[in-house]
């Protein structure tokens, strides 16, 4: 442990003081810190073998402070360089050379401040992130794969954006881009524009300290600059501020934090907004099932009266009602009333969408039910001669109906698709019971630190994660690992949140918290995953982006083919008793834009990857991406890491052969006698597999360790010697007899050991690094499925290629070095193989980033977890054969939804034209097709929800 006494410079308030003991304080490795304001002082206790004095010290100018040796005391604070002065000036009346003056006083730091200012949010190692940002934001309103294209498009011109992808089941926008160029308020506002709206998470704060509007302006401002928050209002007369934020990119406890950084308390005010994203999505199906039941209401009445108008014996059956239904006034009222209140939407969007140069199916819909509202309401006030006697106002209704229905049955199935974060998220504990001032207080889970002593009783759920300080406990960890038994837990063990506790109350310090725990890992997993893209939807993409100015131009040509040649060349006025070219050509072309909807062609991929996604981490598996969806399909060669995968990776006691009458248990204990004193691999696994076995285990005196050859004890006044044939023979006994009996332990990956006692030999231990539980059957699977397995291993060749014949494997790459492993991977890679390598830890991590498709344990290190594209939290290697068969069925779906899509409007807009001869179909019936195909691609890939994993199918 190392002391030091630094100086600061530029503390001048507690505000000040408190901000470097924050930083300090949050640094691993440092176990006390003191920060005196009268001397501008900061005492500090730390760990020399985990962080250095320079760290410190640059933690303290990343705060925005600077070291007294390096510059003048500064006479006031600057937390945020020249953001904070300037803006505190902005809200005085201060004249333009005070404030230059104000500004020259400051240091240099305020003169030049660093583009990371102190109010970004801490990095996981408490230093700044790196340039470039990333944000996820809710997006409503989009309704086809056009609308995905017009807001990747919009979004794709700001200056400083990287990467847009938008997808539209999860109605979220992924961006990567340059902070110092463009943030979330431009993103917001071009989203906006496009005519979409925007729902992020939202927190309301109480604060504190707040005198006059510039100390709302600071705060405001402040917040705004946060990487994450999309939008801040902060009232000064309530003391409530407001923000809309990012929960992938920021918290509630960062933005707190900025906020008292700024100088003002704040707290979070419970039970406001609590899940906007949610609400929003039920919001908008409850939107569009009151759009539906309203559009029911009015257009039913409505196309009942224009069937009248051409069904003489209704008329005469019921003439009053019939007469009223078919009124041209009574029709126009209530086609008025459905294009203004459910319609509206349609031509909100499309209005929005061409003032800003695009196109989505809104267009589409409004050109056509827009024609047909506006054709008859001319000729209902306007002569517009012979032809113009019936009016559409049913058609263009029951179209505003039928296009409803769809958009509500779609609205339904995205919510279902999401079902997995919410079981996920509902694994989640709401509360915290922590140790006070030596009380224990409940508080939300957002406000446990890491640190804080937490405190569970039985039956309760763990809150965060963290190591077992006092008492002793068994936890359900089967939500992580898939096993039921209840797992024991001592002092020094790890426990993880989400967790339930079944028996005993303990306590344990918290360690990772908010976004840092295993649970909220695994969302953001799965999240990012549902949000991201597959290779092959960049067909949809190209469809889309010039699907929407194709159909118009196709319905174009349409109406002037049938006004100029088709509508006397077919007889359309003997036919179907349309007597005006020009409303038979109108009909088509509305037919032709409201059959075309690419709604299907968009959501096909996404529906998909978002419910096989959603499966797999139900199950445990942990997909990455639509990429690594796509990928696993075509994996044709699986390369295991041996320790740690394929087997337990610590030695287990296998084999207790006795020789000359005595018991196992006798030799046993004989050999835990010996090896109780031991703190070697191969010695701890005797003494364990005879504890398992109930046997106990006395002390043995004069331990010694016989280099590279065993151990001797005395026992009883006897001597006992464990160790390798050596041994034996160096202290006059013969194992000859037990050579064969060895070598057959030895030929099976075994480390055999004899045991003797008083020059006699008592039998053979053997110890092995045993397989797991389901790897042979894994590997059985593969093979069967035509996958070629290989294991990699840096052991000897005997006793990997004795794992291989217990495993099942046939080809085995021994003796491999670290660093080598990825080489291997490469050379399988040059002759044409899809690998896939699957490990656990760090060692394996290059090999992982080599592979085409890396799978990681989730009872493995950090790095291979971060290196994989799969990761399989229940270590159950069944689950590399079931995330191979979940993505063969994902794609399965996604290409038979493309299928569909393209197929029905490859025959849909032909039949629309009336390419098939005079069998026109009416635009409703074109509405209704067009709505029945979208559910139909979403409930094809819903089916995959029944999908069964290889260990679910065991009995």
């Amino acid at each position: 442990m190392e002391d030091v006494r630094i100086k600061v410079a530029g503390m001048t308030c507690q505000h000040c003081q408190m901000r470097v003991h924050d930083a300090i304080a949050a640094l691993d490795g440092v176990t006390m810190v003191k920060v005196d304001l009268e001397t501008g002082e900061a005492t500090v206790s730390y760990d020399s073998s985990k962080i250095d004095l320079e760290h410190v010290k640059q933690v303290v100018r990343d705060t925005g402070y600077q070291m007294a040796e390096e510059v003048e005391v500064c006479p006031v604070p600057t937390p945020d360089g020249v953001k904070l002065m300037t803006e505190v000036m902005a809200g005085m009346p201060v004249d333009a050379e005070v404030k230059d003056e104000a500004l020259q006083a400051g240091p240099k730091s305020a003169q030049s401040p660093p583009p990371e200012t102190a109010l970004s949010p801490p990095s996981k190692t408490g230093f700044p992130s790196d340039r470039t940002g990333k944000t996820t934001i809710g997006v409503t309103g989009m309704t086809c794969a056009s609308c995905v294209q017009n807001i990747e498009k919009g979004l794709g011109k700001l200056p400083g954006v990287i990467k847009a992808v938008v997808n539209l089941t999860t109605e979220k926008a992924v961006l990567e881009y340059d902070p110092a160029q463009v943030g979330p308020e431009q993103f917001t506002k071009t989203i906006t524009d496009l005519g979409y709206g925007v729902v992020g998470e939202s927190v309301t704060l109480h604060i504190t300290g707040m005198t006059c509007a510039s100390c709302v302006q600071n705060i405001e401002r402040g917040l705004g600059k946060l990487e994450g928050v999309l939008k801040v209002s902060v009232n000064l007369t309530t003391e409530k501020g407001t923000v809309e934020y990012d929960p992938g990119r920021i918290t509630v406890h960062d933005i707190i934090k900025a906020v008292t950084d700024i100088g003002y308390g704040a707290e979070e005010i419970k039970g406001v907004d609590a899940d906007r994203e949610r609400e929003a999505r039920e919001k908008e199906i409850l939107s569009q099932k009151r759009n539906l039941i309203l559009a029911l209401i009015l257009a039913v009445p409505v196309s009942v009266g224009e069937m009248g108008q051409n069904i003489a014996p209704l008329v005469n059956a019921i003439p009053g009602i019939m007469g009223f239904l078919g009124n041209d006034y009574f029709q126009f009222i209530f086609a008025t009333l459905v294009m203004l209140l459910p319609g509206r939407q349609f031509f909100s969007g499309a209005y929005k969408g061409l003032i800003h140069g695009a196109t989505d199916m809104n267009l589409l819909i409004a050109a056509g039910t827009g024609s047909a509202y506006l054709i008859s309401t001319a000729s209902v006030f306007l002569d517009l001669g012979a032809g113009f006697e019936h009016k559409y106002f049913g058609t263009a209704v029951m179209l505003i109906a039928f296009i409803v229905l769809g958009r509500y049955m779609e609205a339904n199935s995205r919510g279902k698709t999401s079902e997995a974060i919410k079981k996920l998220m509902g694994l989640q504990a709401r509360t915290a019971r922590i140790v006070m001032d030596k009380t224990e207080r409940e508080v939300p889970i957002e406000d446990v630190k890491p640190g804080d002593i937490v405190v569970v009783r039985p039956g309760e759920k763990l809150p965060v994660d963290g190591i077992v300080v006092e008492g002793r406990s068994a936890l359900d960890e089967s939500m992580l690992t898939g096993e039921s038994i209840p797992v024991e837990k001592n002092v020094g063990n790890e426990v993880i949140g989400a967790t339930i506790n079944k028996t005993g109350s303990f306590k344990y310090r918290a360690t990772r918290v908010g976004s840092d725990t295993a649970l909220a890992q695994i969302i953001k997993l799965v999240e990012d995953a549902q949000t991201s893209k597959a290779p092959i939807q960049r067909i949809a993409d190209i469809v889309a982006g010039h699907f929407i100015v194709t159909v118009m131009s196709i319905a174009l040509v349409a109406f002037f083919y049938w006004y100029f040649i088709g509508f006397e060349r077919l007889d359309i006025a003997a036919n179907y008793g349309i007597a005006s070219p020009f409303l038979a050509a109108l009909l088509i072309a509305i037919t032709v834009l409201v059959i075309a909807c690419p709604c299907a062609v968009g959501l096909a991929t996404p529906i998909a990857v978002m419910v096989g996604t959603g499966k797999g981490a139900e199950n445990g598996i942990l997909i990455k991406g639509g990429e690594a969806l796509e990928t696993a399909q075509n994996l044709d060669t699986i390369v295991f890491d041996k320790t740690g995968t394929l087997t337990r990776g610590e030695p287990q006691l296998t084999d207790v052969a006795p020789v000359g009458g005595v018991s196992e248990d006798t030799v046993l204990m004989l050999a835990a006698v010996a090896e109780k004193g031991s703190e070697h691999p191969l010695g701890e696994a005797i003494v364990k597999g005879a504890a398992d076995r109930k046997i106990d285990i006395p002390n043995g005196q004069d331990f010694n360790a016989i280099a590279g050859h065993g151990v001797q004890v005395t026992y009883e006044g006897s001597r006992v010697l464990l160790g390798t044939r050596k041994l034996m023979t160096d202290n006059g006994m013969d194992p000859a007899p037990l050579n064969n009996s060895m070598e057959a332990m030895e030929n099976d990956g075994k480390t055999a050991m004899l045991i003797a006692k008083d020059n006699e030999i008592m039998g053979v231990i053997a110890v092995a690094d045993t397989l797991k539980e389901h790897s042979a059957e894994a590997v059985r699977y593969l093979q069967e499925m035509g996958i070629t397995t290989v294991m990699i291993t840096g052991d000897n060749r005997l006793t990997a290629e004795a794992i291989a014949r217990q495993v099942g494997i046939d080809r085995v790459l021994a003796e491999v070095l670290p660093q080598d492993k990825a080489a291997e991977v490469k050379k399988l890679q040059a002759k044409g193989a899809k690998v896939a390598m699957v490990g656990d830890g760090i060692n394996d991590a290059p090999a992982l980033m080599q592979a085409d498709i890396g799978i990681a344990l989730g009872s493995g290190t950090d790095v291979a977890m971060e290196s994989a594209q799969i990761v399989l939290i229940k270590d159950d290697l069944r689950d590399v054969v079931s995330s191979i068969e979940l993505s063969k069925r994902t794609m399965g779906k996604i290409k038979q939804g493309l299928f569909w899509a393209f197929a029905y409007n490859t025959a849909g807009i032909p039949l629309a034209l009336g390419v098939f001869g005079p069998y026109l179909i009416a635009p409703a019936l074109a509405a209704l097709f067009m709505a029945m195909s979208s559910v139909s691609v979403t409930a094809n890939a819903l089916l995959l929800r029944r999908f069964k994993l290889k260990r679910q199918e065991v009995v």
